[in-house]
């Protein structure tokens, strides 16, 4: 069953570029993975600090995987983590029966 990860950052003030660049080369080694269907990031249109991560996976094992991986630890948690203001995250199964 598909698995997907809905995340909101908003990065400190004068951050904004730099965890761009970081979500380029994220968003290309995620891309590689064999479980990941699926990475966008989007920005706001209201708000250009305000930043939607979409990401869908073969299933949960898959996004469990993902975060294992060297370039998660790296980018994410090493680079991207400490010049964010907010991080929320939530996760989405398929809700077969609506």
């Amino acid at each position: 069953m598909t698995y997907v990860m809905v995340a909101r950052w908003r990065p400190r003030a004068g951050e904004t570029g730099k965890v761009e660049a970081i979500l380029c080369e994220l968003a290309a080694a995620v891309r590689q993975e064999p479980g990941n269907l699926q990475f966008i990031v989007h920005r706001s249109v209201d708000d250009p600090d305000d930043l939607l991560l979409y990401e869908v996976y073969a299933s949960e094992d898959a996004f469990a995987a993902h975060q294992q991986t060297e370039h998660f630890k790296k980018l994410v948690l090493q680079g991207v983590v400490p010049l964010l203001e907010t991080r929320e995250r939530c996760g989405y199964a398929v809700a077969d029966d609506i």
